[in-house]
């Protein structure tokens, strides 16, 4: 076989890698994000067992969560493609609504929500 030809079959066989490359084959799924934080009163001591609310913007769906005993809340598993919209409530209180946007390229997000005003 001339050099001519052993350099055409190289360049094929150099084409043909990105084809037998596993990461091109396998399906690319983005990266699930989680949010944590904890739910805090007016003097920024930890709240047990407040309400956290996420909303998923794009579905409307709704997930809630109780604070634990040192106010921890977390949620995992989101849709990096979603934004979403995050409050804690408590006994009337209420914290600001979050806003976490899908351009937020994070995948572990902490927001400290802060219980300050009466539930409208």
């Amino acid at each position: 076989m001339n050099t001519l030809g052993r350099f055409v079959i190289l360049l094929l066989l150099l084409a043909c890698l990105p084809l037998c490359s596993p990461a091109q084959n396998s399906k690319h799924e983005p990266e699930l994000r989680t949010v944590r934080g904890q739910v805090l009163d007016k003097s920024e001591t930890p709240v047990p067992a407040g309400v956290v609310f996420l909303k998923n913007m794009r579905t409307n769906t709704i997930r809630s969560y109780i604070s634990d005993e040192t106010g921890d809340y977390r949620f995992s598993g989101l849709d990096p493609n979603a934004d979403y919209e995050l409050h804690a409530e408590k006994d009337g209180a209420k914290s600001q609504t979050r806003t976490i946007s899908s351009y937020d390229s994070r995948k572990d997000i902490v927001l400290n929500l802060k219980l300050d005003k009466q539930k409208s």
